[in-house]
C-alpha cells in the first residue's frame, strides 16, 4: 500500500482500537452528570440532606482531580494496556459497590473509588489512539475518540432521567457492569501490550503538591455552584490552599528533569495554543451543560429526562460534523475550521439570550442543533492540535495535561455561571438566599409570573456565555495553519507496526 495511502486512510484495525476507547470513555464521562438527577431521590431513600448528598458528585470529582495527574507517569511505567484495563477494572468494581451502598456515606466512599478508576480512563484512551493513529491521522481519530467527551454530558441527564423514572437509582450504577466487562475483553483482544516502557522514578514530591492542589481547587469551585458565593469560608480556604500548592508544583516541576506533569511541553507553541483553547473550550461547553437543563427544569417546569431530550439536538448536530472538521484539520489546519465553528457556537448561543418561560420548544432546539455544529467543528481539531509537534513518548503526559486543563476550565465557568445565575435568580424574584435555594431545588413548575423572573436571570446568565465563547475565539487565530506533518517518534511504519498485533488478533 503507498505510504500517501496509508497516513491518510482510518484502517479497520485503527477503528476498532478507536472503538474500544470510546466504550470505555463514555462510561467514565457519563457518571459525571448521569447521577446528578438522582440526587434528590438519594435523599429520600438515605433520609440525609442535599449538603451530604452532593458528595456523592463532588466526591468523585475529587478523586478525579487526584487521579489524573498520575495518568503519564503510570503509563510510561507500566503500559498503556495495563493501565487501561486496570482502570476499567477499577470503575467497574467501584459501579458495583455503588450500586449495592447500604448508606449515603457508603456511596460516597464507593464513588470515591470509582473515580479512581474513571479518572485515568479518557486520558489514557486518547494517548493510545494518539500515538497508534501518528500525525497524519490525527484529526479524524480524535474526532471518533472525542465522541464522549462532546455526548457524555448530554446523554448524562436522560439516561439517569429515564433510569431514575423507570427502575431503581441502583441501576444507574449497575449499567456500567456489561458494558465495562464488554470492554475489558475487546480490550484484551484488540489492544496491544508490549509498547516500550519508561522506568522514570515516581515524583513523589509534586504528586503530594499536584494532586491535593487540583482536588482542592476543584472543591472550592464545587462549593460555589452549590452555595453561590466565592466568599464562604470553605471557599476561601480551599481556593487559597489549592492556589498555593498548584504554584508550588510549577515551581518544583521547573526545577527537576521528571515531573509528574512535564510543563516542559509548553514551550512548544502548538500544544500551548491547544491547551488555552482547552481551557475556554472547556469552560464553554460544561458552563453550558450546567444552564441549559436547570433552565428546563426550573424555568420550564420540565422533568429531568425531558429536559435531557431537548439538549439531544445539540449532541446530533456535534456528531455530524465531528468526523468532517478531523478531516478539514488535517488537510487544512484547525486554524481554517475552529474559528468558524466557535463564530457559529456564539451566534447559536445569542438567541437563549432572550429566552423566556415560554420560548418555543422547536426554536430552541434547532438553536441547539446550530450550536452543535459549531462544537463540533471546533473541539476536535483543538485537540488534535496540541499533538502536532510532540514526539511518541510526550504523548501520554500531554493527553494528562489537556484532561485537567479542560475539568479546571469546567469547574471555573460551573461556579462562575451558578453564583450569575443564583444572584440573578435573587434579585429578579426579591428572595432571599435561603429561599432562593429552596427555589433551585425544586422539581414542580413554578407559578407563571415567577417562572418569567427566573427566566430572565437565566437569559441575563447565557449572555456571560456569549462572551465566553467570543473569549475563546482569540486563542484560535493561533492555531496551526497547516495539516501535521510527520514528526521524530511517529514515523509511518511504527505507527503500522503498533497496530499490526491487531491485525493478527482479529484474524
Amino acid at each position: 500500500m503507498p505510504r500517501s495511502t496509508t497516513t491518510s486512510v482510518l484502517t479497520p484495525e485503527l477503528r476498532r482500537v478507536s472503538s474500544v476507547m470510546v466504550l470505555g470513555s463514555i462510561m467514565a464521562i457519563l457518571d459525571t452528570t448521569i447521577v446528578a438527577v438522582a440526587l434528590d431521590t438519594l435523599g429520600r431513600d438515605f433520609h440525609v440532606p442535599v449538603s451530604t448528598v452532593q458528595w456523592v458528585t463532588t466526591g468523585y470529582l475529587l478523586s478525579l482531580a487526584v487521579v489524573i495527574p498520575v495518568t503519564g507517569w503510570a503509563v510510561d511505567r507500566f503500559g498503556a494496556k495495563l493501565m487501561w484495563m486496570t482502570s476499567l477494572t477499577l470503575f467497574i468494581a467501584g459501579s458495583c459497590l455503588c450500586g449495592a451502598a447500604w448508606s449515603a456515606n457508603s456511596l460516597i466512599v464507593f464513588r470515591v473509588l470509582q473515580g479512581l478508576g474513571g479518572g485515568m480512563i479518557l486520558p489514557i484512551g486518547q494517548s493510545m489512539v494518539a500515538r497508534a493513529a501518528g500525525p497524519q491521522r490525527i484529526g479524524r481519530v480524535m474526532s471518533v475518540v472525542g465522541v464522549p467527551t462532546v455526548l457524555g454530558p448530554i446523554l448524562g441527564p436522560v439516561l439517569g432521567g429515564l433510569i431514575v423514572s423507570n427502575f431503581s437509582w441502583r441501576w444507574i450504577f449497575y449499567i456500567n457492569v456489561p458494558i465495562g466487562i464488554f470492554t475489558l475483553i475487546l480490550s484484551s483482544r484488540f489492544l496491544v501490550g508490549h509498547e516500550e516502557r519508561i522506568r522514570n522514578s515516581f515524583d513523589g514530591v509534586g504528586f503530594a503538591l499536584l494532586s491535593p492542589g487540583l482536588a482542592a481547587l476543584v472543591y472550592s469551585l464545587s462549593e460555589v455552584g452549590i452555595t453561590g458565593r466565592f466568599t464562604s469560608t470553605p471557599v476561601l480556604v480551599s481556593f487559597v490552599l489549592g492556589l498555593a500548592l498548584m504554584v508550588g508544583f510549577v515551581l518544583h516541576a521547573l526545577r527537576i528533569r521528571n515531573p509528574l506533569l512535564d510543563l516542559r511541553l509548553f514551550k512548544n507553541r502548538n500544544f500551548t495554543i491547544s491547551n488555552i483553547c482547552m481551557f475556554v473550550m472547556g469552560a464553554t461547553l460544561y458552563g453550558s451543560m450546567f444552564l441549559l437543563p436547570l433552565y428546563y427544569q426550573i424555568a420550564r417546569g420540565q422533568s429531568p429526562w425531558q429536559a435531557g431530550l431537548l439538549m439531544a439536538p445539540q449532541g446530533i448536530g456535534a456528531a455530524l460534523l465531528m468526523r468532517t472538521s478531523g478531516t478539514i484539520a488535517d488537510r487544512a489546519g484547525p486554524r481554517k475550521v475552529v474559528p468558524v465553528g466557535i463564530v457559529i457556537m456564539a451566534v447559536a448561543t445569542i438567541p437563549f439570550a432572550f429566552v423566556t418561560s415560554t420560548t418555543n420548544d422547536i426554536l430552541l432546539a434547532g438553536t441547539l442543533f446550530v450550536r452543535g455544529i459549531g462544537l463540533g467543528l471546533s473541539m476536535m481539531p483543538i485537540m488534535s492540535a496540541a499533538y502536532y509537534d510532540l514526539s511518541h513518548a510526550d504523548v501520554p503526559r500531554a493527553s494528562t495535561t489537556l484532561n485537567i486543563v479542560r475539568q479546571i476550565g469546567a469547574s471555573v465557568a460551573t461556579a462562575a455561571f451558578a453564583v450569575v445565575l443564583q444572584r440573578g435568580i435573587v434579585e429578579n424574584t426579591h428572595a432571599h438566599s435561603a429561599s432562593d435555594s429552596a427555589l433551585l431545588s425544586q422539581s414542580v413548575k413554578l407559578p407563571p409570573t415567577i417562572a418569567g423572573e427566573v427566566a430572565r436571570a437565566f437569559a441575563h446568565t447565557f449572555w456571560w456565555t456569549v462572551a465566553t465563547i467570543v473569549v475563546a475565539l482569540i486563542p484560535t487565530m493561533f492555531l496551526p495553519s497547516h495539516g501535521p506533518a510527520a514528526v521524530p517518534g511517529v514515523a509511518t511504519d511504527e505507527v503500522e507496526n503498533l497496530i499490526a498485533p491487531v491485525v493478527s488478533a482479529v484474524d
